[in-house]
């Protein structure tokens, strides 16, 4: 792209809001701060920790429906998140915000992204990404936990903003659920973990969107980790989710699957992953393969993902939207993405856990038609290989080895 088109599409940033820059100060203003707790709660054992991040990333995509290039900046994960510990470890509360709906309103460019509406771009996620209380306790040979609130349900990996790439996966919502109302009960015994969960099925619709209770309960799903030894975790989960396109519930029904390996610990990270979620009882079936890996010695951190996954390719109203809600006829094919992505990441540490930590990703790839439908790639894009690169600052504090979601962890 030509320096001045760079430099304009820079200056567009922040048209609607803050300047990025501006924005990221601000976050890191608020990623410093401390929440203390008295001497008398800690004697309760009652524990409120903060944590966040911020991510300042520009990124180049080539190409962008309609056979172009495009360059944006954008401030990406805005987060915090609040975990609070009392009555003697036995009622845990997980707040997270996310502040994506100020900073990525039309979403963030990402090759092969989808859902809610959003095409080849990330959409933002609620501002109260996790509402969730969690009491547990010890049932004889087992422990058992009860929660309630809006939050992750109990299937597939972990979300991606926990995981080493920047960039979110093409299955994003063929392996995970999340921001439902939702009861989620769990009993584990040695190695062995059963989650299960009831909540609603459809998706949000916007930043502020809240859960539509008047579906609470359509949809269910049950997930099953065994931990045979101390780095190493393997998972397999199903859903049963109602008409996730649409709040009324006319739409799709979805039945989903999802199996994983992971191995992780401060140094290395690994993650083999298979998905499949059917639609409409067969009619449309689409699956993801996906590995991740990465590795940390010192500063330096590398990391790397294949993914091979099918996208329903819905009917268009603009560039990077699709129609909502979806009617049954509005799907014109599938696509098939196999992306290559690699990055590396220099670390420094500062004061209460936060870290700052410049980085440079590359993702190359290219989209096939899978089966019959209207929906031609090449027609679309222009042609069907793909290349993309980012480069920005992470700053975070205190969430090193959190894995969002994981109530039962």
């Amino acid at each position: 792209m030509p320096s001045g088109e760079v430099t304009r599409a820079i200056a567009n940033v922040g048209a609607q809001h803050a300047a990025p820059l501006h924005q990221f100060t601000r976050a890191l203003a608020a990623l410093t701060l401390y929440v203390p707790v008295s001497a008398a709660a800690q004697e309760h054992r009652t524990r409120f920790d903060l944590a966040g991040q911020a991510v300042l990333v520009h990124r180049h995509h080539d190409p962008v429906p309609g056979g172009r290039a495009l360059d944006e900046t954008r401030i990406v994960q805005p987060v915090a998140v609040l975990r609070g510990t009392m009555a003697h470890g036995h009622l845990t509360l997980h707040v997270t915000a996310n502040l994506e709906g100020l900073t990525i309103l039309n979403g963030e460019l990402t090759l092969g992204a989808w859902g809610e509406g959003f095409v080849d771009r990330r959409h933002p996620h609620t501002y109260v990404h996790e509402l969730m209380i969690v009491a547990r306790g010890t049932l004889g040979w087992a422990t058992g936990l009860l929660g309630a609130g809006k939050g992750f349900v109990p299937f597939g990996t972990d979300d991606p903003m926990s995981r080493p790439p920047l960039s979110h996966p093409v299955n994003h919502h063929l392996s995970q659920i999340l921001e439902r109302a939702m009861i989620v009960a769990a009993v584990g015994t040695g190695p062995l973990l059963l989650e299960a969960a009831a909540f609603n099925g459809d998706e949000p619709t916007a930043p502020d969107a809240w859960p539509s209770l008047d579906r609470f309960g359509d949809s269910w799903a049950v997930r099953l980790t065994a931990r045979p030894a101390a780095l190493l975790e393997a998972q397999v989960s199903h859903a049963a989710v109602r008409s996730p396109e649409h709040v009324g519930g006319a739409g799709l029904d979805h039945a989903k699957w999802n199996w994983s390996l992971r191995c992780a610990d401060a140094r290395r990270y690994g993650l083999v992953e298979w998905a499949r979620t059917s639609e409409g009882g067969g009619v449309f079936v689409f699956h993801s393969a996906l590995v991740e890996a990465g590795l940390t010695r010192g500063r330096h951190g590398a990391y790397a993902r294949f993914e091979r996954t099918e996208r329903p390719e819905e009917e268009r109203i603009a560039d990077f939207r699709s129609r909502r809600p979806l009617r049954d006829n509005a799907i014109l094919g599938t696509s098939r993405w196999t992306l290559w992505t690699a990055g590396y990441r220099h670390r420094w540490s500062g004061p209460r856990e936060s870290r700052v930590e410049p980085f440079v990703e590359v993702t190359l790839g290219r989209v096939t038609k899978v089966g019959g439908g209207v929906f031609d790639p090449k027609g679309y894009y222009g042609g069907s290989s793909f290349a993309a690169a980012a480069i920005g600052l992470r700053l975070s504090r205190g969430l090193e080895g959190h894995r969002m979601g994981r109530y039962a962890h």
